[in-house]
């Protein structure tokens, strides 16, 4: 053989290793294409910003198979404020996902779509998965719910919340993980370990203004209701411009059937935080609450133009123009979430 076709020889031999090297060693989940990565940050801002056709372009982007755990748990915040079958059917498929991230965000989105029994069937399987956090994220979800509610699920939870609080116990220097703790003891009515974690908490971060709020009801709960009222007034007099704590302060006068007091606190709170949506809306029920129903009405019409993706608001809105007989707005309100998403079992149910 000459050499030259000696050369020829050796050189397309090198090119078919090199070729079948490539072959092997090539990516099977090779990135998503620069026209899908557009549409899942597309259908995300979508979904968020309550434009209409959100909650299809939503879907789509859960029954992708090709997404990062991380934005797959992204789209998750926002499933909440698009229920339906079908997103209840996504959320439940990936309960089962490979990664702890999305099986917790799932869980998440679940808990706010279902009521109590039906969370507890859906989530309760979980409390025997692997992963310990996973575990907790159900305890989380399933907190609150009696016992009637859990089912054959009292036990096993009983037995994860066991396993949650040991976890907690050994981060005696994390305050995030003490007033988890405080408020696992406060549900179980253990006061005296609630009030030791709570001390840790604050001694560790003593301006932790969610933890003077747990502090508040352990005390509520000790019917210490004078202790627990000098807790929010010494709190509101360094801090007279917080608007966490005049909220806090509005939900104890609330409780304590000061209604009118309270209406004048969640008003100072939002006028402190007024892109609040939690205060909004609890404005707005306060005022209904106390026969102010336009001034209600007027509240969450704002909160649902600043936020058209909240359900919660819009719905409740629905429920308020009902009850004053003003029908029209009821249909502009439900051809609007109909936009949004045909599916939602309001749209399904009508007028």
């Amino acid at each position: 053989m000459s050499k030259p076709r000696q050369l020829t020889l050796v050189s397309l031999t090198l090119l078919v290793i090199l070729g079948l090297g490539a072959y092997f060693l090539r990516d099977n989940n090779p990135p998503p294409t620069p026209a899908l990565t557009l549409s899942y940050a597309k259908a995300l801002a979508m979904a968020h910003n309550g434009q209409p056709g959100a909650a299809r372009v939503l879907y789509q982007q859960l029954a992708r198979t090709d997404l990062s755990a991380i934005r797959r748990a992204g789209l998750y915040a926002e499933l909440p404020n698009y229920p339906s079958p079908l997103a209840l059917k996504l959320a439940s498929q990936d309960l089962k996902h490979t990664d702890p991230l999305v099986r917790r965000a799932a869980i998440a989105s679940i808990q706010a779509m279902l009521p109590g029994a039906q969370r507890s069937l859906v989530l309760g399987p979980l409390l025997d998965d692997e992963d310990p956090q996973v575990r907790f994220a159900v305890v989380d979800a399933l907190l609150g719910l009696g016992p009637d509610e859990i089912g054959l699920y009292f036990g096993p939870l009983q037995h994860v919340l066991e396993q949650y609080q040991h976890v907690l116990v050994q981060q005696p220097d994390d305050p995030t993980a003490q007033l988890h703790l405080a408020r696992l003891y406060l549900h179980e009515n253990n006061f005296k370990d609630a009030a030791a974690a709570l001390e840790q908490t604050l001694k560790l971060d003593p301006d932790n203004l969610q933890a003077l709020a747990v502090k508040v009801e352990l005390l509520e709960r000790q019917n210490q209701t004078d202790a627990s009222r000098q807790v929010l007034a010494n709190a509101l007099q360094l801090q007279p411009d917080s608007a966490f704590l005049q909220y806090e302060l509005g939900r104890w006068l609330l409780r304590h059937d000061q209604e009118e007091y309270a209406l004048l606190a969640f008003a100072r709170a939002l006028e402190l935080e007024p892109d609040n949506a939690e205060y909004s809306y609890t404005l707005a029920t306060s005022l209904h609450q106390l026969d102010q129903i336009e001034p209600a009405q007027k509240q969450l019409e704002a909160l649902v133009d600043r936020e058209p993706a909240n359900r919660k608001a819009r719905v409740l809105l629905i429920e308020y123009w009902k009850e004053t007989g003003q029908m029209q707005n009821v249909q502009v309100l439900l051809a609007q979430l109909e936009q949004l998403n045909p599916d939602d079992p309001l749209v399904q149910q009508g007028l």
